[in-house]
C-alpha cells in the first residue's frame, strides 16, 4: 500500500459532526498516520511501506463522537503524560464502581495469591493441583498459574535467559494480581529462583495477600526424582542455566509457609502426604480469613 492509498483510507474515516473540522482531530489523525509508517527518506510521492510497518495501520477505524476514550485522547493530546515504569504513556487509570470487596462478597471468599516456589521436582505442581481440589471441595474458587503451562501461551515468546526469566515472573505476578483482585484464590506454581523477582510480585499486592509457600526439598532428592528427565539432560550439558545445576536457587528467607518432603520417591506415590500438605495451606487460609467474606 502506498502513501496515497493510506491517505484515501484516512480520508474515508467517518468523523462525527460533533468534531466538525476541528484542527486537533485532524492533527491527531496525521500524527497517528505518520508515526505508523516507514517511508522512503526521500519523501517522494512513490514512497512505499517497508518491513512490518503496514501492520500498524490496523488501528484506523471509523471515529465516533460517542467514543469517550477517543474524545479524551484527542482533548489531551497537548496535555501532560503519565509515567508508567519509566515510560511516558497517555494512560489514565479508569475506576469501576464494582470493587474487589463487591466481588469477594459475591463469592464469599477473599482474593489472594499463593506463590509456590522451589526447585524443579520439589512437587510444586502436584501441591498446586491438590490444593485447588481441596479448595474446590470447600466451595472456594481458585485458579492455577503453572509455570510450564504458561510457557505454552502467555510466555511462549520467552527463553530461559536471565532477562526473559525475570520477565516471565513479572508477567505471572501481574496476572496473579488480577485474579486476586477478582476475588479468586490464585495458585502460582513456578521455580521463581530469585528473591528479587518474588519480592517484586509480593509488592504488587496488598499486605498479607501474597502467601509464599516454599517447597523445601533438597537438590539431591529433586534430582533423584527427576520426573521430567531435566536434571539428567542438564548434567549432560544439554540444558544450560538449569536451576540447581548451573544456575542458583535463592530460598525464601521469610515466607509464610514452609513444606518439607525429603523422600526420594515422587509425591504422586503418596496421595495422603499431598493431602496433608494441601491441608497446611488451607488451614492457613482459613485462619487468616481468606475462606470467607471479610
Amino acid at each position: 500500500m502506498d502513501a496515497a492509498a493510506v491517505a484515501r483510507c484516512v480520508g474515508s474515516c467517518y468523523v462525527s459532526p460533533a468534531f466538525g473540522d476541528s484542527d486537533p482531530l485532524r492533527r491527531f489523525l496525521r500524527l497517528s498516520l505518520s508515526s505508523s509508517t516507514n517511508l522512503d527518506p526521500t519523501g517522494g510521492k512513490n514512497s512505499k511501506f517497508r518491513g512490518k510497518s503496514h501492520r500498524r495501520l490496523s488501528f484506523v477505524r471509523p471515529i465516533m463522537a460517542t467514543d469517550e476514550s477517543f474524545s479524551k485522547l484527542t482533548s489531551d493530546c497537548a496535555g501532560e503524560t503519565q509515567k508508567i515504569n519509566g515510560k511516558q504513556k497517555n494512560i489514565v487509570w479508569h475506576d469501576c464502581p464494582v470493587t474487589k470487596s463487591d466481588r469477594q462478597e459475591l463469592i464469599n471468599q477473599k482474593g489472594c495469591v499463593i506463590w509456590i516456589t522451589g526447585l524443579s521436582g520439589s512437587g510444586k505442581s502436584s501441591l498446586a493441583c491438590t490444593l485447588s481440589r481441596a479448595l474446590h471441595n470447600r466451595g472456594k474458587l481458585s485458579y492455577i498459574l503453572d509455570g510450564d503451562n504458561l510457557r505454552h501461551g502467555l510466555n511462549s515468546d520467552l527463553t530461559f535467559e536471565a532477562e526473559d526469566r525475570a520477565e516471565n515472573i513479572r508477567r505471572v505476578g501481574e496476572v496473579a494480581k488480577l485474579f486476586a483482585d477478582a476475588g479468586v484464590i490464585c495458585i502460582a506454581s513456578l521455580i521463581s529462583p530469585y528473591r528479587r523477582e518474588r519480592a517484586a510480585c509480593r509488592a504488587l499486592l496488598p499486605q498479607g495477600d501474597f502467601i509464599e509457600v516454599f517447597m523445601d526439598v533438597p537438590l539431591h532428592v529433586c534430582e533423584a526424582r527427576d520426573p521430567k528427565g531435566l536434571y539428567k539432560r542438564a548434567r549432560a550439558g544439554k540444558i544450560k542455566g538449569f536451576t540447581g545445576v548451573d544456575d542458583p536457587y535463592e530460598p525464601p528467607l521469610d515466607c509464610e509457609i514452609v513444606i518439607q518432603n525429603n523422600r526420594d520417591k515422587g509425591l504422586s506415590s503418596s496421595s495422603s502426604s499431598l493431602s496433608e500438605m494441601a491441608e497446611i495451606v488451607v488451614s492457613y487460609l482459613d485462619e487468616n480469613g481468606y475462606l470467607k467474606t471479610p
